[in-house]
């Protein structure tokens, strides 16, 4: 069986120190150590890393374990970052948040789904809270409005109704800021509500910003959730002028800046070698002809749970929390008929946040977007399924898009097979009006009817076929196929007892190295 801990090994990231020290320092990133359930072998890759590279090695590992990579933990950013989202970056920092969550009232102005109701955002926007571990919902409200889009937010009457609510509870209970779940607000909606409420101000962004932070524990996300804050705080300064005051944006000075630009240089060139390094494990999972399955959705629906059902992995752990994966992680499993594959376990999507947010993730999505097939798993007990899906399909043709560098002709997607996950949880009737892949993957249901589609779409996409030859029993033929096809079955021969059929899964790639060789 062939060796994966080529495909998936180490990511090398170059760690740039600074200026006033001229020593460069490369890091090493472990992102996967092999894939559980396929044997390794030392490839010609490997053996020329260890020789060359092997003291070299040590070194960036030890860097990387003392956590060297230091324009990540810079002061002076975060006072820059905690100014602009009005909140300490310290995940760990307890919160008591009042949520409000804004909606149009008319249906002609609204920019979310009809379908999508405000109890639903305001049940996605509790969730949001409760994916930080010591922040508390205080109170959560809806509010109707005309437009998203004054200065104010709110009508005069509305504020002052939210500032009297807001003083009756400080004396009842603790609270420490406002979320309105809004995809952004501009500084000066920001500032103006700060000063009517007396309270810090969070919008959708800033709260997935602190929920990113808390599950990147990888170098490689922590590189992608640090550059994701970025155009966040550029936007929130980028009203400010010389001209203007600090109600019009959030002012930065010279020094503040530079911090920035240095900041956005130093990510941008460790990103652009994460992509490097993808570009080469893509090449070799190609070289060694491994089958890619992309599994996406919206988060929280369920794919970490699928992956583990269809790979019978127990070290994943799937969580029951918003965007509990940040890292594209790669699992193998084996088809009906046999065959290796990779699945790719992928950050999930969010509504109502701006796309450059997941366009920071470019250099792992880039793995789903060049997949030879894509799962989309959707949540079916979910009332806003339908908008999520479309949310999601949007996104990866965004990605899709970007990923190709602007080129439409270039930017198709894979197949994508749409999978409705979490079918226990709702009537039969929503089960019939859903069609597709009904399954449940914690109750392991519907499984092999999607893993035979699986099997159909990556034979289709991959152009490999099934087929029987004869060989001689217990020949290297036999030996051959083994290592380097996927075997289905064999039986004996009943015209000649020295010969057995073999039913495999081949390549026409690797049915001509087996005709050269023995034929």
């Amino acid at each position: 069986m062939k060796c994966l801990r080529a495909a998936l090994h180490v990511a090398w990231l170059p760690q740039l120190r600074p200026a006033t020290t001229q020593i460069l320092a490369r890091l090493k990133y472990t992102q996967h150590q092999g894939v559980k359930g396929i044997r390794s072998r030392k490839s010609f890759y490997e053996a020329q890393m260890q020789a060359g590279q092997q003291e070299d090695s040590e070194e960036r590992s030890m860097a990387m374990s003392s956590g060297d990579m230091r324009f990540l933990d810079d002061r002076a950013y975060d006072e820059v970052a905690g100014g602009a989202m009005r909140i300490s970056r310290d995940v760990a920092t307890a919160q008591h948040v009042f949520i409000l969550q804004p909606y149009v009232k008319w249906s002609a102005k609204r920019t979310t789904p009809n379908d999508v109701r405000p109890d639903d955002q305001l049940i996605e926007a509790t969730a949001l809270i409760h994916s930080l571990p010591n922040w508390q919902v205080a109170r959560a409200l809806k509010v109707p409005l005309e437009s998203l889009e004054r200065k104010t937010l709110f009508g005069s009457g509305k504020l002052t109704e939210l500032k009297q609510l807001i003083a009756q509870l400080r004396e009842e209970r603790h609270i420490s800021c406002v979320f309105v779940s809004k995809g952004t607000l501009s500084f000066a909606q920001k500032q103006f509500l700060e000063s009517e409420f007396q309270l810090p101000v969070l919008d959708r962004y800033s709260v997935v910003i602190q929920i990113l932070r808390l599950h990147a524990t990888t170098a490689e996300a922590r590189l992608q959730v640090a550059m994701a804050e970025l155009p966040y705080i550029w936007a929130q300064a980028k009203d400010a002028s010389a001209t203007q005051t600090r109600r019009q944006g959030y002012s930065l000075s010279d020094l503040q800046k530079e911090i920035l630009r240095t900041r956005e240089r130093k990510l941008r060139a460790e990103l652009d070698a994460v992509r490097r390094q993808r570009q080469l494990l893509r090449q070799k999972r190609k070289q060694q002809n491994y089958p890619i399955a992309a599994v996406v959705g919206y988060t929280n629906a369920g794919k970490t749970s699928l992956i583990k059902a269809l790979t019978v992995e127990d070290s994943l752990q799937p969580r029951n929390q918003l965007f509990a994966t940040l890292d594209v992680t790669a699992h193998a499993g084996s088809l009906p008929c046999n065959l290796q594959l990779i699945y790719m376990d992928t950050v999930g999507f969010m509504s109502d946040l701006p796309t450059g947010l997941f366009e920071c993730f470019v250099a792992t999505l880039e793995d789903a977007m060049l997949a030879d097939i894509i799962i989309h798993v959707q949540d079916l007990s979910h009332p806003c399924h339908a908008a999520q899906r479309a949310h999601v399909e949007s996104t990866l043709r965004s990605l899709a898009f970007s990923v190709a560098g602007g080129d439409s002709s270039a930017s198709q997607l894979p197949p994508i097979i749409n999978v409705y996950n979490k079918c226990d949880l709702v009537t039969p009737q929503a089960q019939t009006a859903a069609g597709g892949h009904l399954i449940s993957a914690r109750a392991q249901s519907g499984l092999e009817p999607l893993l035979m589609d699986i099997e159909e779409q990556i034979l289709n996409v991959t152009g490999r076929r099934k087929l029987q030859v004869r060989v001689p029993s217990g020949g290297p033929e036999m030996a051959w196929l083994y290592k380097n096809a996927a075997v289905v079955n064999t039986k004996a021969d009943e015209q000649n007892s020295e010969k057995i059929l073999m039913r495999v899964v081949i390549s026409q790639r690797t049915l001509d190295q087996f005709k050269r060789q023995f034929c």
